[in-house]
């Protein structure tokens, strides 16, 4: 018989304390300094009801690599541009607590003094090559800290929700669509 029990990280109530306070002061810390800097304008790119200019260079390095494998490279700008348009679409829609979180998220990767030590991407996103992000996303993806396994889960999902949500993408997964009424 097989052991079907999940094996629960051994994680004592101080482990606990200094990865919560950790986490916070890195948010509290990165949303002072892009309030002050002026990073985090509030105000959405133009055509979006979301998304800031300051969102578009992570979001549009990120999305060829998320999608790779399921775009041919011709249509992959086409691609982009649709999934953007659905990922503000649902940023819209989020409860305005999860949208200040993933906007946070946004201003964190955003900014060079967190985006290096925490990505280990140094220069800009608009630099970064396909290895660079999928480095990024393997370390968030396998990092001790629980909070940039959040991170990456978070990004994976609103990407991944917003490129599946369209009718070009199902082909490829083999649904049909929905069906006629």
């Amino acid at each position: 018989m097989h052991n079907t029990t999940l094996e629960i990280a051994n994680l004592s109530r101080r482990s606990l304390l200094k990865v919560g306070l950790l986490g916070s002061a890195l948010l509290g810390t990165a949303g002072l300094t892009a309030t002050l800097s002026g990073c985090s304008a509030s105000t959405p790119k133009a055509g979006f009801a979301v998304i800031r200019e300051s969102d578009l260079p992570l979001l549009q390095a990120l999305i060829p690599v998320m999608l790779a494998g399921a775009v041919p490279p011709t249509q992959m700008a086409q691609a982009i541009s649709g999934t953007l348009q659905n990922l503000d679409f649902s940023l819209n829609h989020l409860s305005p607590e999860l949208l200040k979180m993933t906007l946070q998220l946004f201003d964190i990767l955003a900014m060079p003094i967190t985006r290096g030590p925490l990505t280990g991407v140094w220069g800009s996103w608009q630099h970064a090559s396909a290895g660079d992000m999928q480095a990024f996303l393997d370390r968030w993806q396998n990092s001790s800290i629980s909070l940039l396994r959040m991170g990456h889960a978070s990004l994976l999902q609103l990407v991944m929700m917003s490129w599946y949500s369209r009718a070009e993408s199902w082909a490829h997964c083999g649904y049909p669509g929905p069906p006629a009424v």
